[in-house]
């Protein structure tokens, strides 16, 4: 058990892939903080997930209030001193044509999905450093910080920019031993907070050139890798899990 007891803070946690990644490191002996801004979704990931209450911190994140990201930030000092692993899992997806959003819209995608990892990256690598840890530190991007798509871009730019930010982040953190990478995880549908209809689901699908959607073990084990001993001499770097639907334009041929 490559990671036992090693304290691993997760952020969105309540979501598809953050209990994905949850699971995978409980499994491997991990202690864990997982926050979300749903201390309801997180209750329920830890009874269906049947994590062990002893290793598991919680915590309600409101990642657009810096106030409550200092609380989480005191939560892993106070328990922790602090965390060997970080993985900025949480983002948000609105579809909004630039021309007719909001300008609140275009802050709060960039709030939780920019700012909120750095201001998390910057303050757990402080512990690590004050405590003399080499630790990791993982941020979620996605395909779409390569491929615009219509009506997602500030998704798509926020994801760009996290993906600048992460490794602007490795090499001021390198003198100190702290890496810091970046997944780019697949199409996974079944998000509680994003339905999508069978026939979007269908077409993505079609466009996925190794043919399914990502599942449990893809985006946990890639993350693992990057903060296992393994990837020692790994750092800003980008791994695309996605069945290589970030490639370019595919689409499956009929087989008859």
């Amino acid at each position: 058990m490559e990671f036992e007891n090693k304290t691993i803070v997760i952020t969105g946690a309540a979501g598809i892939f953050g209990r994905w990644i949850a699971a995978y490191f409980a499994r491997e002996g991990a202690r864990l903080c997982l926050s979300d801004v749903r201390m309801d979704g997180l209750e329920k990931a830890v009874s269906e997930l049947a994590l062990d209450p002893s290793k598991v911190l919680l915590h309600a994140t409101e990642l657009t209030n810096d106030a409550s990201m200092l609380e989480l930030v005191d939560l892993v000092k106070r328990e922790w001193q602090a965390p060997d692993i970080l993985i900025n899992n949480a983002g948000i997806y609105t579809r909004f044509s630039l021309l007719e959003m909001e300008f609140s819209d275009w802050d709060r995608v960039f709030d939780v999905n920019l700012r909120a990892p750095f201001v998390l990256t910057r303050e757990m690598a402080k512990l690590m450093i004050a405590d003399g840890k080499k630790g990791s530190i993982v941020n979620i991007s996605s395909g779409a910080a390569r491929k615009m798509t219509q009506n997602g871009v500030p998704y798509c730019t926020s994801k760009t920019a996290i993906e600048r930010l992460s490794k602007g982040f490795a090499m001021e953190l390198a003198e100190y031993g702290i890496r810091v990478n970046v997944v780019e995880p697949g199409f996974a549908p079944g998000s509680e907070v994003s339905e999508l209809s069978d026939d979007y689901v269908s077409n993505m699908l079609k466009n996925i050139p190794l043919g399914r959607s990502s599942g449990p073990e893809d985006a946990p084990a890639a993350i693992a890798y990057l903060c296992s001993d393994k990837a020692a001499f790994v750092t800003g770097a980008v791994l695309s899990v996605d069945g290589g639907n970030s490639i370019g334009n595919y689409k499956r041929p009929e087989r008859g």
